[in-house]
């Protein structure tokens, strides 16, 4: 189930964007995504992963891009979120 849920985040995600930025493809994928990440790696483990104190600067913008592509600011909010990706990550 996690895996699918993924898979369906990461297409609305980029069917968002190839259909110029559609805030609410873009939001739909995004809560896809992070529902398929719990269902895979559990609810305990992903609340460790984001919310450890080197990486508090990546989450609040990778959530705080989220939140900006809600209010339907869809560029701004995947610039913010990509941005918080790459922190998390790296």
């Amino acid at each position: 189930i996690g895996v699918g849920l993924v898979g369906f985040g990461l297409f609305f995600l980029l069917f968002g964007i190839l259909l110029y930025f559609d805030s609410v493809l873009m939001a739909f994928g995004n809560l896809l995504f992070l529902s398929g990440l719990v269902f895979i790696i559990g609810f305990r483990r992903t609340f460790t992963f984001f919310f450890q104190r080197p990486k508090l600067k990546g989450t609040s913008f990778f959530f705080g891009g989220l939140i900006v592509v809600l209010m339907r600011w869809p560029i701004l909010g995947m610039l913010l979120e990509a941005y918080g990706f790459i922190s998390l990550f790296r």
